[in-house]
């Protein structure tokens, strides 16, 4: 501990419970500039930060903020209730802990209700069709680009800001290149402040510091969590997020399992790929990516195993270049019954992903909604191979499972397609 340290902690143990509660509650004393609510004639406020640079406390500091003003009622949207009221109300810098006793919300149900007549409605944005029927004067929107369906739910919470002079709405997250993000970018009513995880770092652990920022500093994971920047696509990727089409239904005929497995089962060891895809008329539609990270041959294959059985598939195709027989035994000794087709990569990476990206281009292959994972290594996937200098594992599987579906591959049917 160093001498400014040092002072510091004789300081404050010269304080009363009181005194400590009413410095650690006063905002005014902590909050770095870019936390402080802007000035001038704006309807939405998009805060977007790194991980841990304080994004929950400027959204809890806002609301109190609104709650002395009276202004009232409020919405507090989360990615889910249980997400709103773990984080946005009871966390460690939620609204329960960054209010002295006496300004203190109550909290009854899914409402918070201040000492001064101020009341707020805990609210999911996976459901938005709750947002019919409420109205508001201002709304805290947490982490929105993890929203299910990001631009539903903000709409339908525009229609319920109807109430007092300046409805007004502060969005937090860490940004993810979503359509709600650009459109509200874009979008001259609203004004923006940015926070990397480095200009909180006196308010986390050096461990976290020293083992997670600096392993992730400078990549593209690491610029968009760490950042806070919104990362759009790759110079030179094979795919680019506009090629992602949302799969619309449809018979969905013939269906595999692709596995692109490891090889080793240790907890360094890259993860086994495993993604279900199905044939749709001339196309294709990507149903699930149960990639498991760090797993034992008999942990990846029963995933696999079970996902044949979930999607009720033809086959399962695997990646035999690292173990050879070894792997259709361990698929076996879960299933002897599962139809396997075994594969080898005589091409680099690469080469095998260029044709099923220009099936991407062409329009062929839909995805379902939840393939965030998926469609951000693709996006992140290189010259070199790697996806953000990782292996692609992901990719890896799809490669082979459109490869299977639409590009000649040959392989056990069993409904005769």
């Amino acid at each position: 501990m160093n001498a400014s340290d040092a002072d510091g902690a004789t300081q404050v143990a010269a304080l009363s419970d009181h005194e400590v509660d009413a410095r650690y509650c006063d905002w005014n004393e902590w909050a770095y500039d870019q936390q402080r609510e802007p000035p001038g004639d704006w309807t939405t406020w998009l805060f977007m930060g790194g991980r841990g640079c304080g994004k929950t406390r400027t959204g809890a500091e806002w609301v109190r903020g609104l709650a002395a003003r009276k202004v009232s009622p409020i919405a507090l949207v989360g990615e889910t209730m249980s997400e709103a009221l773990a984080i946005m109300v009871r966390g460690e810098s939620g609204l329960f802990n960054v209010c002295l006793d006496k300004e203190r919300p109550k909290l009854r149900g899914y409402q918070l209700l201040w000492p001064n007549g101020v009341e707020a409605t805990l609210m999911s944005a996976s459901d938005p069709d709750r947002f019919r029927g409420p109205q508001f004067a201002a709304a805290w929107c947490d982490e929105v680009a993890k929203w299910p369906d990001a631009e539903a739910a903000w709409d339908m919470l525009q229609f319920s800001l109807r109430l007092g002079e300046r409805p007004r709405q502060l969005a937090t997250t860490t940004p993810r290149p979503i359509a709600l993000l650009r459109r509200l970018l874009a979008d001259p009513k609203t004004v923006v402040s940015r926070m990397r995880t480095q200009d909180n770092h006196a308010h986390l652990a050096p461990d976290f510091m020293e083992s997670v920022v600096a392993r992730y500093r400078g990549s593209v994971l690491g610029r968009q969590e760490l950042d806070g920047e919104l990362i759009e696509d790759l110079p030179g990727a094979l795919w680019q997020r506009g090629m992602f089409r949302r799969f619309e239904g449809g018979p969905v005929e013939r269906i595999i399992v692709a596995v692109d497995p490891p090889v080793t089962g240790t907890a360094r060891s890259d993860a086994c790929g495993i993604v279900v895809a199905g044939r749709v008329g001339e196309g294709a539609v990507v149903l699930e990516d149960c990639t498991l990270k760090q797993a034992a041959p008999l942990a990846w294959a029963r995933r696999a195993v079970a996902a044949f059985h979930a999607h009720g598939a033809d086959a399962i195709v695997v990646e035999v270049n690292q173990g050879g027989d070894l792997v259709r035994q361990v698929i076996a000794q879960v299933d002897s019954s599962v139809p396997m087709r075994t594969v080898r990569a005589n091409r680099g990476k690469w080469l095998r992903a260029e044709p099923v990206a220009a099936l991407y281009g062409r329009g062929l292959v839909c995805h379902v909604d939840g393939l965030t994972a998926l469609e951000d290594e693709m996006c992140a996937f290189g010259a070199d191979g790697k996806s953000d200098g990782h292996s692609p594992d992901r990719v890896d599987a799809l490669v082979w499972a459109m490869t299977e579906l639409l590009l000649g591959g040959e392989g056990p049917r069993v409904r005769g397609l």
